[in-house]
């Protein structure tokens, strides 16, 4: 997406579509959806639509099948809105970036609580031997001469 028409096109349909589905999608299997991104072909015939829904499994599956009812619906309304000879496609998929995301903090925050124990564990460590295992040659004292 380097062309900046294509872009422009982009953030158009994204604000579009967001606008639908607040106030003219009437669907109740639509629940709390985000427009995360919109990704155009160079071409811009085929507009890809990514979504997130706030909710568990069965909301995420009611609003795929009410995104999908009304596809042909915000289509017509993206085709009037940008005044394009041709409208794109809308292909709405399910954004997983924040369960991604989310994920990733957990395992950043595991790893930073074991480096902090780590971290304790090292403070308190002490020598298995002596503090300088080193072997040094025995220096004579003053009173020892050997010779």
């Amino acid at each position: 997406m380097s062309n900046p028409r294509v872009a422009k096109i982009a953030d158009r349909i994204q604000v579009v579509v967001a606008q639908m589905l607040e106030r003219r999608v009437k669907d109740p299997r639509l629940g709390f959806v985000t427009v995360t991104d919109v990704r155009v072909s160079g071409d811009t015939q085929q507009a890809t639509v990514f979504y997130t829904v706030l909710g568990a499994d069965e909301d995420l599956a009611g609003t795929a099948a009410a995104l999908e009812s009304a596809k042909g619906l915000i289509r017509s309304e993206v085709a009037k809105q940008l005044g394009m000879r041709h409208a794109p496609t809308l292909e709405f998929i399910h954004d997983a970036l924040p369960e991604t995301a989310r994920h990733l903090d957990e395992v950043l925050a595991r790893a930073r609580e074991q480096d902090e124990s780590v971290a304790a564990q090292a403070r308190e460590a002490r020598y298995a031997g002596e503090a300088d295992p080193y072997r040094r040659p025995v220096e004579p004292e003053d009173g020892d001469d050997l010779a």
